[in-house]
């Protein structure tokens, strides 16, 4: 007998795949990733330091686009209006393209993710939840402040990344362009401006991320 499945059944399962680096078998297949070779690109081999760099800058990103799945469930979750939901719903199965892509793009670098996973979806789950409740314009404003902080993140780690490590740069470059869309399509859906301290809070819970799961 089969049994109907539960919002929490399937929040869950998402909570699930986003932790494992899957894709929801509900949604279309991931795009391909931007790191793939050009046929007439020469393949460069990286030194091991800058291997183990290139790994903890992605572990890094790899980290971030867990809390995005979580932010994003736990926004939609609570969403006043189906429209919001569907947005929020859409912006999060772009961004389980950037979570796989990161995790491959580790595998290819010889190292894993954050072993810290669990606390990173679960702590931005509690945000996306708490955030909604204030309204979806509230919400929106969270997602386009969210937005903007990553692109400034992306545009630190591409400064950062080895010269010649070319399929992790693509990979920014296309997260990055993602990103900014993400942000501009909440403000144009209602999102307001969030109020300074929790601006500078968000900043101060993401640079705890960044420095952690740089090395775990």
């Amino acid at each position: 007998m089969t049994r109907r499945l539960s919002a929490l059944d399937h929040l869950l399962a998402r909570a699930g795949d986003a932790l494992a680096g899957r894709s929801d078998p509900d949604t279309p297949p991931p795009r391909p990733t931007p790191a793939a070779p050009q046929p007439d690109a020469p393949s460069v081999a990286l030194a091991p330091p800058e291997r183990h760099h290139a790994a903890g800058l992605m572990r890094v990103n790899h980290a971030g686009e867990v809390a995005a799945q979580a932010l994003y469930h736990g926004q939609s979750l609570l969403a006043r209006t189906p429209e919001i939901r569907r947005h929020l719903l859409h912006a999060a199965a772009e961004e389980r393209d950037h979570l796989e892509w990161c995790a491959e793009r580790l595998q290819q670098l010889g190292e894993g993710p954050s072993r810290l996973q669990p606390v990173w979806y679960g702590a931005s789950f509690a945000m996306g939840a708490l955030v909604s409740v204030a309204g979806d314009r509230w919400s929106l404003g969270f997602v386009e402040e969210t937005e903007k902080q990553v692109v400034q993140h992306l545009n630190g780690h591409l400064k950062k990344l080895p010269k010649n490590d070319h399929a992790s740069r693509a990979i920014l470059e296309q997260m990055r362009v993602d990103e900014a869309r993400h942000g501009a399509e909440a403000r144009a859906a209602g999102g307001v401006d969030l109020p300074l301290p929790l601006r500078l809070a968000m900043r101060g819970v993401a640079r705890v991320m960044t420095r952690t799961a740089y090395w775990f």
